[in-house]
């Protein structure tokens, strides 16, 4: 016979093997004060693994987002900037890349990398084990198109201002003038872009792990917590609903926080 048990927040259930049956008893109810939030089924704090799993989630979110913000930033201003060929150039690859959903871009790019020599020579020893490189080289691939949209429309309304005119007058290059004057003046809708950037990151993150495809073992996030929790959802339904909680708390924090960065940094917006 086997026997095992999950400890519940409020009582520990015991599950007995015994000759192909189950047999299940709850043993006590009484307050648990070593796992606030219980155990999985293997025995481990839930509590410590949904705070390894945020970290792991926000740190995939905010270097994606961090990548996918320098890229797209200087991607779009310079095809704003320069204008003419070059800008339908560039932003003709941007619709290409733009014609497919990108989640099933990245989708596509998690099984040509996942498993292969790059992610073995190259990701995992910067990365470690886990698929953390291989998912945040799949997000940082494609998720910079809408920034370069974005900066490119701020660039085209910000190039015929006075103060540009009179840089170029002066012989300023046209790198510093970009870095200097326009990327500057168009940094409000650029910072919360770049915050909606992070709640989708973790979705990603989250529905990639979730369907078995972006981190495993040793390494655990939300998604893989949800993933394990929802083959067991009928019989222990907390470990679902504790990481699925945390994932929308999380997008919603981050969306509260662009929607406030919105209404400070455009003067159009402000009260009074």
């Amino acid at each position: 016979y086997i026997i095992s048990y999950v400890c519940f927040p409020l009582f520990i259930l015991y599950s007995i093997i015994y000759e192909g049956t189950e047999y299940k008893e709850t043993y006590d109810t009484v307050s648990n004060k070593t796992f606030l939030l219980g155990t999985d089924t293997l025995g481990r704090d839930l509590l410590a693994r949904v705070m390894y799993g945020t970290g792991i989630s926000l740190t995939i979110a905010l270097v994606a987002a961090l990548i996918n913000f320098l890229v797209g930033v200087l991607y779009g201003s310079f095809a704003g900037f320069f204008g003419g060929r070059v800008d339908n150039i560039m932003m003709r690859i941007v619709d290409i890349i733009n014609s497919i959903p990108l989640l099933l871009y990245v989708i596509l790019l998690m099984v040509v990398i996942k498993d292969s020599p790059f992610e073995e020579y190259v990701l995992n020893p910067i990365f470690g084990q886990g698929g953390l490189g291989t998912i945040i080289i799949s997000l940082i691939s494609v998720y910079w198109v809408g920034m370069a949209r974005l900066v490119r429309g701020q660039v085209l309304s910000l190039k015929e201002q006075e103060y540009v005119l009179a840089a170029r007058t002066i012989g300023v290059s046209n790198f510093k003038i970009v870095t200097k004057h326009l990327v500057p003046n168009a940094l409000g809708p650029i910072i919360v872009t770049m915050t909606m950037m992070i709640p989708a990151a973790v979705f990603t993150e989250a529905f990639l792990s979730f369907i078995g495809l972006g981190i495993s073992a040793p390494r655990s996030s939300l998604g893989t917590l949800a993933s394990s929790g929802a083959e067991i959802m009928q019989t222990y339904p907390y470990q679902l609903i504790v990481p699925s909680l945390v994932i929308a708390f999380m997008m919603l924090s981050f969306n509260f926080l662009g929607d406030g960065l919105r209404d400070a940094l455009d003067p159009r917006l402000r009260k009074g």
